[in-house]
């Protein structure tokens, strides 16, 4: 029987790339449910207690590059769209859509090159937080 950890190592990058909500084209409610859920979710305890834990461990390959991705399209959007955050969502929506049509090949470049910059990140990450013990 597989473990749930080797589970979450067969997943295909691609595959997370498209479940992820930045790269989705998703409608103005959607993202505000969205919003909405997470902000109820980062309060519980179970969530933050899972936050916590995850900060001591290195992520996985793919996890870092989805990371990447996303450092790789915020890149963009502060080159090309600066005032992104001011936007309304209706005109975000179509920004990510052209962002999807005109950068893609762009942003797959950047993925790869910040790769190794997310690796730096998630490691100095974990010293940090297995340098802070929490009391007990």
């Amino acid at each position: 029987m597989r473990t749930f950890k080797e589970l979450q190592e067969d997943i295909d990058f691609d595959q997370a790339l498209d479940d992820l909500v930045e790269f989705r084209l998703i409608s103005k409610t959607a993202r505000r449910k969205i919003g909405l859920r997470m902000k109820k979710l980062a309060k519980s305890a179970a969530f933050k207690k899972k936050v916590e834990k995850s900060k001591r461990k290195v992520a996985s390959f793919a996890k870092q590059k989805v990371k990447a991705a996303k450092l790789a399209k915020q890149k963009v959007l502060d080159k090309f769209y600066p005032k992104y955050q001011e936007m309304s969502i209706a005109a975000r929506v179509k920004i990510d859509q052209i962002i999807q049509q005109k950068h893609s090949g762009l942003i797959n470049k950047l993925t790869q090159k910040l790769g190794k910059v997310v690796k730096a990140k998630e490691l100095e990450k974990v010293r940090k937080a297995r340098e802070v013990k929490p009391d007990a």
